[in-house]
């Protein structure tokens, strides 16, 4: 581990000399994820995006990009493009972007399955603002919203995302 990863453990988030408290997935951590299992896969994740919501918030970092209206994450894995970014209309399953609720006017994408997605091992994990303390996500890291925005800008090309 380096002090530009990011580090999950039951007692929150290790980051930068901080530590951040945090939500993961309502069925805890696992070795084997699978889609819609609700459960936050252990391991040593990349980051590999940012998107954010212009008409909310500030650019976080110069690399971030803005979630436009009609944004969707595929999670169907019969379809091509499971485990990607697409466009609506878009009939197969997805998860809208631009949300109306502020959980995702930041998202910090990891490499969870990603960028070629075996079928049924899990759509994205994202890193996120939580619903509140204590709330699990469907399998992503939450965290409040002032500590996301002050973790994003100091994410570099190295940072890790490792869940223990």
């Amino acid at each position: 581990m380096t002090p530009l990863d990011m580090v999950v453990t039951p007692r929150g988030m290790r980051f930068a000399g901080r530590c951040f408290p945090c939500t993961v997935g309502r069925s805890g951590v696992t070795g084997t994820k699978r889609e819609g299992d609700g459960a936050t896969p252990r391991g040593v994740h990349r980051i590999v995006g940012m998107l954010y919501r212009p008409d909310r918030m500030a650019r976080p970092s110069n690399w971030a990009l803005p979630i436009r209206p009609g944004d969707v994450w595929s999670d169907d894995v019969d379809d091509e493009d499971y485990n990607l970014m697409v466009r609506a209309p878009y009939a197969p399953s997805h998860e809208r972007l631009r949300r109306a609720d502020p959980l995702y006017d930041l998202v910090i994408l990891t490499d969870w399955n990603w960028p070629y997605a075996v079928p049924g091992r899990g759509s994205a994990i994202f890193m996120h603002r939580w619903r509140r303390p204590g709330y699990p996500t469907e399998g992503c890291i939450g965290l409040r919203p002032d500590h996301l925005a002050w973790i994003a800008p100091r994410i570099r090309y190295q940072t890790r995302l490792i869940v223990v």
